[in-house]
């Protein structure tokens, strides 16, 4: 009686609790799903088995020597009956669990409830961890005084879920401590490399990352070649990687913030950060930069991108900071998968590494996804880029005085009013032509000299950014001149009331081969700078706007794009307008020019300063946002069609290894709360490192 009402307090409890959080799967869903692996019938209800859902539903332990005790010991969690059987009430009570930020930790607690009764006692503490695969390991000494300080002298003491979550934190400490004390056995606070090596592979296994394994604590000189491990250091070793997440925020407080994650720390600026925020001690800031220098041979001085190889993994964190975010995480899972680590899994390789052949895969690569983007880019904003052009063709000082348009807002009006809504399109089709291999190399030459200046750990000076930025405007002119004069040629046309019907073939035609060139000087002198104004801007601003991991959402991409196209299209107008004027076919009665000098005297001398500023505010409406929509598509396709070629991708943006979030996402029976079963249950061992055996002992020898 006291379990099924336990049972029904936590199903009600968990489900009002995880409401807050995130939303509920539908019921009639959730149930429609449970049936499908429901295959046993009790008391007129269906049921899931043990077996089923563990190694069906969630798919743990799919191997057929799987480990028996483990798969009913992750079904208990589920199962408050403990019957062995799982019926819809319960499946649904879990999935209220998982929606709640503690989940890890409830997750933890009904593990070693295994009498389902709500109160963990040492008899079933010790059962659960008997079975883990590190006790099988290391045994942990059940007698220890730290063990009778949570359960009582006589060990008889019931521990409620608030406390255990405490004992199980604690609980793991102590664990290294008792291993460190076993390895010492003469009591002299040292213990030898190999002992500690064998420690950390086993205890503190959870907290290494790959490199820490192979380059660090398997390399035998650890550290500085000493043999002996002393006891302080060994606790700040461990308290360091404990505290990863807080290492990276002293890191960037020592940098006041600034979004740059570039920047050089030297051991003195991040310990004075370190004594300003946080309990950090000087000896883990002398482990955390000697790690440094041994993976990155960094010389005293360590940026942010050095710390990600010594942060462990922390699904536990992952999933309390996206629980309540499950949608968005869908669409991002959908989209690259991308999060939810965003942790680069890539070290980036020289283009000697990568190869002739490689290198042009990815160029083709990115020019595909770029020519996509500029398509959608270019066809967003088309009709304020026709009004800017109409504006800044607009003669006021020539032989024709007439203005046909009073401001930019007049000119669409007009537009619509004497050339239908279709008018505001005219030369778009030339353009999508024209504009996908013009975004495509400005975006790809973009990339590859960005990453020819990049270093290994993807540090990139402001000079090279601005570099790879006029590089990129000046190669895309062999493609942007042609399509502009075309694309000028064509907006104006609707101009002239009663005239014949400009086609783009014929403006081809007319002009030549060496025609579609006319005021390519003017368009250099556009393009390069503003793509030297514009990448550089857009990195800093998207890194501006990326979250602690680096990463960006799709709206700041866009959002950054955007920013970043407001001055780069205004301080380059006045090349715009000289490009236009040498471009577009002068009336009867117009001034003619002869050159960028020419025109730029002649429009100075007829029409004052201000008419280099023409159409300013509809290119920046136009430039902003095209470059905003450009930039985003074509990091969200990156994410989409990620192809790994070694070398950069968009920062913030970088495909990861698929994570239990993103498998359990990826399953589409795995709704509501169980989108984050999967990386609960393996945080288990992540966090506390409880790692259940997943074959059976012993284990069939290998044929």
């Amino acid at each position: 009686m006291f379990k099924s009402l336990f049972g029904s307090l936590l199903t009600q409890a968990s489900c009002q609790e995880g409401a807050g959080y995130l939303k509920r799967a539908d019921s009639e869903k959730l149930h429609e799903i449970f049936l499908k692996y429901a295959t046993v019938e009790k008391n007129g209800e269906k049921h899931i088995t043990s077996e089923d859902f563990v190694r069906k539903y969630l798919g743990l332990f799919s191997e057929d020597d799987f480990n028996k005790e483990s798969v009913q010991l992750i079904a208990g969690i589920v199962d408050m009956d403990k019957d062995g059987y799982i019926s819809f009430s319960e499946f649904q009570a879990f999935e209220g669990l998982l929606c709640v930020p503690d989940a890890l930790y409830k997750t933890a607690f009904q593990l070693f409830d295994t009498n389902g009764n709500g109160l963990v006692a040492f008899d079933e503490f010790a059962e659960v961890m008997r079975k883990t695969a590190l006790h099988k390991k290391l045994p942990f000494n059940m007698e220890s005084t730290f063990v009778r300080l949570y359960f009582g002298k006589d060990k008889k003491r019931l521990v409620t879920y608030p406390e255990f979550s405490q004992f199980l934190h604690d609980f793991h400490e102590e664990y290294g401590v008792e291993a460190f004390k076993k390895c010492d056995k003469e009591g002299t606070g040292f213990i030898t490399a190999g002992d500690f090596r064998n420690i950390m592979m086993s205890v503190k296994s959870h907290l290494l990352t790959k490199d820490l394994k192979s380059k660090v604590i398997t390399a035998s000189g650890f550290p500085q070649g000493e043999r002996k491990i002393s006891f302080p250091y060994y606790m700040a070793f461990n308290s360091l990687l404990n505290n990863m997440e807080l290492i990276k925020r002293v890191y960037l407080n020592a940098t006041n913030r600034t979004g740059h994650r570039t920047q050089e720390v030297t051991k003195e600026e991040f310990l004075h950060s370190a004594q300003m925020m946080s309990q950090i001690t000087p000896l883990e800031v002398d482990i955390l930069f000697n790690l440094c220098d041994i993976l990155h041979h960094t010389n005293g001085r360590i940026v942010y991108n050095d710390l990600n190889s010594i942060t462990p993994e922390q699904y536990f964190k992952q999933v309390t900071r996206r629980v309540a975010e499950i949608k968005a995480v869908s669409e991002e899972v959908n989209m690259c998968r991308k999060p939810y680590r965003f942790v680069n899994c890539m070290e980036l390789m020289s283009p000697e590494e990568r190869g002739v052949l490689i290198q042009i895969l990815e160029s083709t690569y990115r020019f595909t996804l770029g020519s996509v983007a500029g398509a959608v880019g270019a066809s967003a904003v088309y009709p304020i880029d026709l009004v800017k052009t109409r504006m800044q063709n607009q003669r006021t000082g020539s032989f024709i005085g007439e203005v046909a348009y009073r401001n930019s807002w007049d000119c669409f009006k007009k537009v619509i009013r004497h050339e239908g809504v279709f008018g505001l399109y005219r030369g778009l089709v030339p353009q999508l032509i024209g504009v996908a291999p013009e975004k495509a190399i400005k975006l790809t030459v973009n990339d590859l000299v960005r990453d020819k200046f990049m270093d290994k750990k993807g540090n990139l000076s402001l000079y090279a950014e601005i570099i790879a930025g006029a590089c990129a405007g000046g190669s895309q002119v062999v493609f942007t001149n042609p399509l502009e004069i075309v694309k000028i040629r064509l907006q104006v046309a609707g101009e002239i009331a009663g005239g014949t019907k400009v086609k783009a073939w014929s403006v081809v035609k007319d002009l030549g081969l060496f025609g579609l060139y006319k005021g390519a000087k003017a368009c250099l002198l556009r393009d390069v700078p503003f793509s030297a104004i514009y990448f550089p801007a857009y990195a800093h601003v998207k890194a501006k706007f990326a979250d602690e991991n680096g990463y960006n959402h799709p709206l700041t991409l866009l959002a950054a794009g955007a920013i970043a196209g407001i001055p780069a299209a205004s301080l380059v107008t006045p090349a715009d307008v000289i490009k236009t004027r040498l471009q577009v076919v002068a009336r009867s009665g117009q001034t003619t020019y002869n050159g960028v000098i020419d025109a730029t005297r002649k429009i100075y001398a007829e029409e004052g300063a201000r008419a280099f500023w023409k159409g300013a505010i509809a290119r920046v409406f136009r430039s902003s946002p095209q470059f905003g929509v450009t930039l985003v598509t074509y990091e969200i396709l990156q994410r989409l069609f990620y192809v790994d070629f070694g070398g950069s991708r968009p920062t913030g943006s970088e495909l990861h290894v698929a994570t239990p979030i993103e498998e359990s996402i990826k399953k589409p029976h795995h709704i509501g709360g169980y989108q984050v079963a999967l990386p609960v249950l393996t945080g288990l061992e992540t966090k506390f490192g409880i790692s259940l055996p997943r074959f059976s002992y012993p284990k069939p020898a290998q044929q």
